[in-house]
């Protein structure tokens, strides 16, 4: 099946011209859990032709309450092999690249960010977010984040703002005071988010971390696929509506 024939109702919508950008567009994208994994969904249904997948994390059973690679057949596989076996049955042409690796300060040149025209993050490691978003905002690539999904459930209150705008969210405040203390981002980076912030109402269980069979109290966060998806499918948007925007020069 050809590519315009997959994306007929996408190109009846945007125009031809416009879907010719979203097929040329190279995105790169941090995370493929409850958020990064339905931002590649909607990219890769929205037409996007060159898309990288950057994740080490492998399916667990607690994903499957949120995150798309995970089902009862898949746990204990690397989370970009499972996506993208299943983004290219969507589309055997899109050209789609993993990276089992984890994004970080001593391994952020490999990722070679200068050659992408999008980058987004989907990451949860605070450190790892930070460096991320301060270096992929001295690229030429538009930047888009995600804020905390976690302890929510409102899906009403999930909102786009710019980075510095971002209100209610302790991740982004915690960013914000840290950021202040140094290096800022160079450019803006729009944010998915959400002001509702509620409490685990269950118990938390132990996880266990390490290979002599120790167990720890770890903080866990409660977690709604309505919302990871709506933070996730809202990105992706804002990748597809930019382009269209660039084109159509509104």
């Amino acid at each position: 099946m050809e590519y315009k024939e997959l994306f007929a109702r996408t190109e009846l919508l945007i125009g031809s011209e416009a879907m010719h950008s979203v097929a040329a567009s190279r995105v790169i994208l941090f995370g493929v859990g409850g958020v990064g994994s339905w931002c590649a969904e909607g990219l890769i249904r929205s037409g996007i032709m060159h898309l990288t997948l950057v994740d080490s994390d492998r399916v667990a059973a607690a994903n499957s309450n949120r995150q798309l690679p995970a089902t009862t057949r898949t746990i204990g596989e690397l989370k970009v092999n499972v996506l993208k076996s299943r983004l290219s049955e969507i589309n055997p042409h899109a050209e789609i690249t993993i990276i089992p690796e984890i994004y970080s300060a001593s391994s952020s040149d490999s990722f070679h960010l200068e050659r992408y025209d999008y980058i987004i993050d989907a990451i949860d490691s605070f450190a790892h977010k930070m460096h991320l978003l301060l270096t992929a905002s001295k690229t030429k690539a538009t930047v888009f984040s995600s804020m905390g999904a976690a302890l929510r459930m409102d899906m009403r209150q999930i909102r786009v703002a710019e980075f510095w705008n971002v209100r209610g969210c302790k991740l982004a405040a915690a960013l914000r005071q840290q950021m202040r203390k140094g290096e800022k981002p160079h450019k803006r980076i729009e944010c998915v988010y959400s002001e509702e912030l509620l409490e685990n109402r269950g118990e938390e269980t132990p996880e266990y971390t390490d290979e002599q069979g120790s167990f720890r109290k770890a903080r866990t966060n409660g977690t709604l696929v309505q919302v990871t998806a709506i933070f996730g499918f809202t990105l992706s948007g804002l990748v597809i509506e930019d382009i269209v925007q660039r084109v159509c020069k509104l």
